[in-house]
């Protein structure tokens, strides 16, 4: 497969790319676990079915000493015993907040209250943040058709 569209071969696409990767930096930058920061990215990249994504965070996860066995887990994590309860809220948050077309209210008090009981404001505001962040690389993802298999973890780092 190939990609749609060369992101660095356009003048706009590049230019957002630079600014949504300088957001994504105030975020790795935070004190949310960067476990945590994986995890949020591959579940949110699985539900949205990019490819890409999926194989560049798994890849990074596994390359900062994240398990095989909890990246195989990401997407069965309610029925997993290998995450924190702390990553649940975050996985549960991340859910809700990348489909959140799919219901009514968005994101639930309950959940956002067991968010906020595992994560301070800065956090939570990081966890945001990502959430929104890696939901807009998805969709530039999949609009262009961007392919998955080659990514070597650092790549982008």
């Amino acid at each position: 497969m190939d990609a749609r569209l060369d992101y660095y071969g356009s003048t706009v696409a590049a230019k957002f790319a630079k600014y949504i990767n300088s957001a994504g930096r105030a975020v790795s930058e935070s004190t949310l676990p960067p476990a945590t920061q994986e995890l949020v990215k591959i579940r949110a990249s699985q539900i949205n079915g990019c490819a890409m994504c999926t194989d560049m965070h798994t890849k990074d996860a596994l390359h900062a000493g994240e398990t095989q066995t909890r990246l195989n887990l990401v997407a069965v994590w309610r029925e997993a015993t290998v995450f924190t309860e702390a990553e649940r809220a975050a996985l549960e948050l991340t859910e809700q907040g990348t489909r959140i077309a799919d219901a009514a209210g968005g994101v639930s008090d309950e959940v956002w209250a067991n968010a906020a009981k595992h994560y301070d404001d800065e956090q939570l505001a990081a966890l945001v943040s990502l959430i929104a962040v890696i939901n807009a690389y998805n969709r530039m993802n999949v609009i262009t058709q961007q392919p998955a298999g080659a990514y070597q973890p650092g790549r982008w780092t």
